[in-house]
């Protein structure tokens, strides 16, 4: 399972959590601008936004699972499995598979207002990258420095909805993440008022008991909840330094630890990795389970005018800084 969220302060940081059991060896992965696209069902696209995003690449192909590009415009993937369901070929349409998705917007797209238009015209069609990696079930969440949207192909056809909050997590349908967000209403940072009756004393024992009844549990429903009050109520500076910690703060409110969500087996699902992307500066940091520290790639140090993609293995050992 996964979270998706954006954040701005005096710049614009859009990113998430990879939550899964296993990995991909996924590499932070820069494409340039003249990188040759190929699209199984539409004309290939040579020319095009640079993007940097976390992907595993296959057969020379970044398979992104949350991406910016060079404009500022930022997209991801998470699981919806049971939910999404993916189409026949249309004709007259932009048929376009899954793992096609990401490329398909960031190559052509520099805000929201674009991929509306972009999106008129798409089918998300059900097609496997190979026999080895089948089509995984995902909505999307595509930002730009303003506003945001979610996508969903579910079996009533292709949705678009504005996202007011910024969040994505997994399953249910994100209209029904917002419609549960209703029942939070009370929650407040504040100290809790005694709405209970006039005829007893409470005695507000603890600091935090204007929040009481957020969920602290690890669903995909529970997580929308918390992550969308943590940034919805999150103050930061505008530094990047600050800015960037409060983002990996907010993500680190529901993020997964080995042992407290039981795959089968010895499996448990963790957070794999966590991203936050400066999409003012183009640069890509992230942190891993194992590693805690923040671990920068920079979009603009590279070659922009290749054809090559440009990969960076994750750090994911532990770095230590002794003070001693």
């Amino acid at each position: 399972m996964c979270t998706a969220i954006t954040y701005n302060t005096k710049n614009h940081y859009f990113g998430r959590n990879l939550d899964l059991e296993y990995s991909y060896k996924e590499t932070v992965t820069i494409t340039p601008r003249n990188y040759k696209f190929k699209f199984r069902k539409v004309n290939n696209i040579d020319s095009h936004y640079a993007i940097i995003g976390m992907a595993y690449v296959a057969n020379d192909y970044p398979l992104y699972y949350d991406a910016i590009n060079e404009k500022g415009l930022g997209m991801a993937g998470l699981n919806f499995p049971g939910n999404a369901e993916y189409k026949e070929e249309k004709a007259n349409k932009d048929n376009i598979a899954p793992f096609e998705f990401i490329p398909w917007v960031l190559s052509q797209c520099t805000n929201i207002c674009e991929v509306k238009e972009l999106l008129s015209k798409i089918n998300i069609v059900k097609i496997n990258f190979s026999e080895q990696l089948s089509a995984s079930p995902l909505h999307w969440i595509i930002s730009d420095k303003e506003s945001s949207i979610t996508v969903e192909c579910v079996k009533d056809g292709l949705k678009i909805y504005d996202n007011p909050v910024g969040v994505l997590t997994n399953n249910p349908t994100f209209d029904m993440h917002m419609f549960n967000l209703n029942n939070y209403m009370n929650l407040s940072i504040e100290p809790p008022v005694n709405n209970f009756s006039k005829k007893l004393n409470f005695d507000t024992y603890s600091r935090g008991m204007g929040a009481l009844g957020l969920p602290g549990d690890l669903s995909s429903a529970s997580r929308f909840v918390k992550a969308t009050f943590t940034k919805m109520n999150s103050l930061s500076g505008d530094s990047e330094s600050e800015s960037i910690s409060q983002f990996f703060h907010i993500l680190g409110s529901v993020e997964q630890q080995r042992g407290c969500v039981h795959m089968g087996e010895d499996k448990y699902e963790i957070t794999i990795y966590s991203s936050c992307c400066n999409m003012d500066k183009g640069i890509y940091y992230y942190t891993t389970y194992e590693n805690s520290q923040i671990t920068g790639v920079d979009l603009y140090k590279e070659n922009l005018e290749g054809d090559k993609l440009i990969s960076y293995d994750l750090i994911k050992g532990q770095q230590i800084l002794m003070q001693n």
